[in-house]
């Protein structure tokens, strides 16, 4: 008996539209910012961020569609087949020079350290690419930094805010705190926490996630700024965090011999560019003066001495072997980390259960 055709779901075949004359396909369901930054299209934005919700509120990712009367934000209007759309002309781009400007009249600082956050250069980029210079528009000023929030991690310069909302909209639709919200309108709009107090007072987790999608600078790595100084320039490592199983990739960065920040990995398969308070600021003992560099063992003395390697393991075998020894197999157990990889947690089990004979394992996870 026949088999009946099999048709792919409506929301899987691909769809065509003309984009500056070009022909491309698409699923249905792309936005036409989207498909622009696909095809290697440079339209402008300021308040996206591929892992939040559209927003379209810094307008400068409008475009021309063809049969519209007004151009339209491309990262909120989905494609449709046969659509005509046009993302640079003339009039677009003299629209998105006078945004900039009117952002850039509230927001005089040119130049902004690359340290303090991944996105950081993003509205720098943009002045740089129109040439705006924030003379030609001056007035009141919004924003205000909070220099007595002295928490250890996030600077708050809202001197530099632009009313994007990423910060607020990340820390809602990817951590789920709500620690940050708008308050007021116009002018008197600010980024704020509950009762306009301090970021250790709220619901903030410090995971640095408003750092990472500022386009601006004004939610800042304060750790990572430590190092701005240091003429030496700025290297990244691809990395994976230490501190549990999870795996979260992370970028290490490095000026000369020194790590002076971390950074999640947007490409992450584990995190997608999220990191824990640990993950993103816990980094000080790499360099710290009391970190140990070589194995100790105590000598006759009672005092602890700098040993090999070789040495210090042989010494941590004997105690093992003289403990089961002189108080039998139940003197020795092993406690590790509830979050650590599966290959850490058999091995702690299989040196107890090899070495002892006994079945002494356990884990922090109750803790």
């Amino acid at each position: 008996m026949n088999q009946p055709i099999q048709t792919p779901a409506p929301s899987t075949l691909a769809a065509v539209m003309e984009m500056d004359g070009q022909e491309v396909s698409f699923t249905p369901g792309e936005t036409i910012y989207e498909v622009s930054q696909r095809m290697g299209r440079q339209v402008p934005t300021l308040c996206y961020d591929d892992r939040l919700d559209p927003f379209g509120g810094c307008r400068l990712c409008v475009v021309e569609v063809e049969g519209l009367r007004n151009p339209v934000a491309s990262c909120t209007t989905k494609a449709t087949p046969g659509m005509k759309v046009h993302t640079k002309t003339p009039t677009l781009e003299r629209h998105r020079k006078t945004l900039l400007e009117l952002v850039v009249s509230e927001n005089p600082k040119a130049t902004i350290d690359p340290l303090r956050g991944s996105a950081s250069q993003e509205l720098v980029q943009l002045r740089t690419r129109y040439g705006v210079t924030g003379e030609r528009f001056a007035g009141h000023h919004s924003g205000q930094s909070r220099t007595d929030d002295a928490n250890p991690f996030i600077l708050r310069d809202y001197d530099q805010c632009i009313s994007c909302y990423r910060c607020v909209r990340v820390c809602a639709e990817q951590e789920g705190d709500y620690a940050i919200s708008v308050r007021g309108r116009g002018f008197e709009t600010k980024i704020t926490t509950e009762f306009d107090g301090l970021l250790q007072d709220s619901a903030c987790t410090f995971c640095g996630q408003c750092v990472q999608t500022c386009p601006t600078g004004a939610l800042a790595d304060r750790k990572a700024m430590r190092a701005q100084a240091d003429p030496e320039p700025i290297a990244a490592t691809r990395s994976v965090c230490p501190y549990c199983g999870v795996g979260c990739s992370v970028d290490l960065l490095s000026k000369g011999d020194k790590l002076v920040g971390i950074r999640p990995a947007r490409d992450g398969g584990a995190n997608l560019g999220a990191l824990c308070v640990k993950g993103q600021f816990a980094f000080d003992f790499v360099q710290h003066e009391d970190r140990l560099r070589t194995p100790l063992v105590r000598g006759d003395d009672g005092t602890l001495r700098p040993a090999s390697w070789d040495e210090a393991l042989d010494r941590a075998a004997a105690g093992f072997a003289k403990a089961l020894h002189d108080h039998g197999r139940h003197s020795t157990y092993a406690i590790a980390s509830g979050r650590a990889p599966h290959e850490s947690a058999y091995a702690i089990q299989k040196l107890i259960r090899a070495t002892s004979g006994t079945n002494y394992v356990d884990n922090c996870s109750r803790a």
